[in-house]
């Protein structure tokens, strides 16, 4: 029990780091673009923005996927 909630103290800790590092590194960022959704698009947004956030999201849905699945069972 207390080594998962080290281990995601841990992702939090680090992921948040790399958000707070991204918008830091953005500040001159004069590229933009929009993202396109289904039923509408965003506004323009840096494009470094746009690749980092989908990395940190990468990266927080990755870390709670299981390696092993089975060993539960």
């Amino acid at each position: 029990m207390i080594f998962e909630f080290k281990k995601l103290l841990f992702i939090a800790t680090i992921n948040l780091s790399f958000l707070f590092i991204l918008l830091i590194g953005i500040q001159n960022s004069s590229n933009k673009a929009k993202v396109n959704f289904l039923i509408d698009e965003t506004i323009e947004l840096p494009v470094s923005f746009i690749i980092g956030t989908s990395f940190i999201t990468g990266s927080l849905l990755g870390s709670l996927i299981p390696l092993n699945p089975f060993k539960g069972r």
